[in-house]
């Protein structure tokens, strides 16, 4: 995760109006994203506030393995959400449907699914791709199964095991 990347493309600004607004310049707000540099705690909260936020650390427990290759395989499915989001909305609500079927005792794990997939895909989008706890469990009973293709599937795994070497 890089907080500067994820400040700029929360706020939907590009690094130059970023640096402008933070007093900085351009190039380093790159090199904060691409992990050239490190940016100190207050920077990136100055950053946050020129952009009208606050900054808010938070100490989680540290995401498995599992929890990291779910939001991996979760980042790229919120990428075709965001480009066609009807028909995998309507997917997923069918499959939450079949899974309150085959696990009763997820039901409250499927009503939570039920509520998040009525959110604007903006939102819903934010909710699976959330570090926390409670998307962590959330991304385990995922109903967007079938909406990439194996070979996408492949892909993803490739490149998480390349990141993570496993």
């Amino acid at each position: 995760m890089n907080i500067v990347r994820n400040l700029r493309r929360q706020t939907g600004i590009t690094q130059q109006e970023l640096a402008e607004n933070g007093g900085t310049s351009q190039s380093t707000i790159a090199a904060y994203e691409t992990g050239a540099k490190s940016p100190t705690l207050r920077t990136v909260e100055n950053l946050a506030r020129s952009q009208n936020l606050e900054m808010l650390v938070t100490y989680l427990p540290r995401m498995t393995r599992e929890d990291k290759r779910s939001l991996a395989y979760h980042r790229a499915l919120v990428e075709v959400l965001r480009k066609d989001p009807v028909p995998i909305l309507r997917r997923a609500i069918r499959n939450v449907d079949k899974l309150v079927k085959m696990h009763p005792g997820a039901q409250i794990l499927f009503d939570q699914w039920k509520e998040w997939l009525r959110l604007p895909p903006d939102i819903l989008a934010s909710k699976i791709l959330d570090p926390f706890p409670e998307a962590r469990e959330m991304r385990q009973v995922s109903p967007f199964s079938g909406v990439l293709s194996p070979k996408h599937r492949a892909r993803i795994l490739r490149q998480f095991r390349k990141e993570y070497q496993f």
